[in-house]
């Protein structure tokens, strides 16, 4: 997780940091993925493949103290459209799991906050998510559910990302 920090007090070696393990790494290592299973199928050992992202809301909502984590988590969706874009030639789906809030350790500092913002309605689906939420997501995703698609963005938020009034 990528620590809380104020825009306006961010230092250069906390913005490289957190930008290399959010951002580049996932990059890298869907370069290095893809590359084998390019070379897999064009050696006849393999027929297409998938790759998924996990993502994150933050990827389309600010939060003025969570600066960080929103920039990686939208380059982590252009990641997506990006190697969707690249690799559709080859038969392989890339596809981005975009979380919403999901319960991974209770007494997490904030977490009293969003039960009470969950309660009153924050996401209309009013509980948490939980790991096997997205598990599931990745499953169909692995099962070949979503064979004719690519670039797709799975929300598995709850609802967060409906524009109510």
């Amino acid at each position: 997780m990528i620590a809380s920090c104020d825009l306006l007090e961010l230092d250069v070696q906390a913005a490289a940091q957190a930008l290399s393990a959010g951002l580049l790494t996932p990059l890298f290592m869907a370069k290095r993925v893809a590359n084998e299973m390019i070379r897999l199928i064009e050696s006849g050992s393999a027929d297409g493949g998938k790759i998924v992202f996990l993502g994150s809301l933050a990827a389309y909502t600010t939060s003025a103290d969570q600066g960080l984590a929103c920039l990686t988590a939208s380059g982590v969706a252009m990641l997506c459209r990006l190697f969707a874009d690249r690799l559709g030639e080859f038969g392989i789906n890339v596809y981005e799991v975009r979380a919403g809030l999901i319960a991974t350790r209770r007494g997490e500092p904030g977490h009293a906050k969003y039960d009470e913002l969950i309660r009153e309605g924050l996401t209309p689906i009013r509980r948490w998510g939980r790991p096997h939420d997205i598990a599931r997501a990745v499953g169909a995703i692995a099962d070949d559910q979503f064979g004719f698609s690519t670039g797709e963005v799975f929300h598995i938020d709850g609802g967060f990302h409906l524009r109510r009034l």
